[in-house]
């Protein structure tokens, strides 16, 4: 089993706690007295690799900077969460980004920016593209969804970020080797056809 720990970061109220419980069993449950940080562990399948899941559900309110990084040091990647109602949670999206880029100091993070509570369209302050283009800004993927609708949408999210996270993990060919086989390559090749006569 391959692990991948993901950190869920967002406003309160954005729906992480939600967002985690949907996925883990399936089941929407609306009110959450979520006080402090929660890991939820489980076992999924992605594209026939066993992926042994930890997802950290922390209150960033609640959080020292030096915890919140600390536990952006522990992830693998992250889902970053705001509420298409709330507009502030729209606007907290650019400073957990920047704080994650910082602590995890790497070119490449991989992290998935979730629009929730799509269900409440009367109520909506952020639209689809404003989100679209944060994300596009932000170098992340970008979801809409309604946690409390679709458990699909869930779930297509989360296995999107273990995706990013597992590629990230997968070790790139080296790039010397690479360019010695291709050149053996070329040389059999140049080798046999001056050897053939037309």
């Amino acid at each position: 089993m391959v692990p991948v720990k993901l950190l869920i970061l967002g406003a309160q109220n954005s729906g992480k706690t939600a967002l985690c419980v949907r996925f883990i069993t399936k089941r929407f449950i609306g009110e959450y007295d979520h006080k402090k940080e929660v890991t939820y562990r489980c076992s999924r399948v992605v594209d026939q690799e066993a992926v042994d899941l930890e997802i950290l559900d922390i209150g960033c309110k609640e959080s020292t900077v030096a915890a919140l990084e600390a536990s952006i040091r522990w992830a693998d990647g992250f889902l970053l969460l705001y509420s298409i109602t709330q507009r502030l949670s729209f606007l907290e999206v650019p400073r957990l980004k920047k704080l994650i880029d910082q602590t995890k100091q790497s070119l490449v993070v991989p992290t998935v920016l979730v629009a929730n509570k799509a269900d409440l369209e009367i109520g909506r302050e952020v639209t689809a593209e404003e989100g679209q283009r944060l994300a596009k800004d932000l170098r992340c993927a970008f979801r809409e969804l309604s946690v409390a609708e679709a458990v699909s949408a869930v779930e297509a999210a989360v296995f999107q970020l273990i995706r990013l996270v597992l590629d990230q993990q997968r070790p790139l060919p080296d790039r010397r080797s690479y360019m010695l086989t291709v050149r053996h390559a070329l040389t059999r090749k140049l080798t046999r056809s001056k050897t053939m006569q037309w």
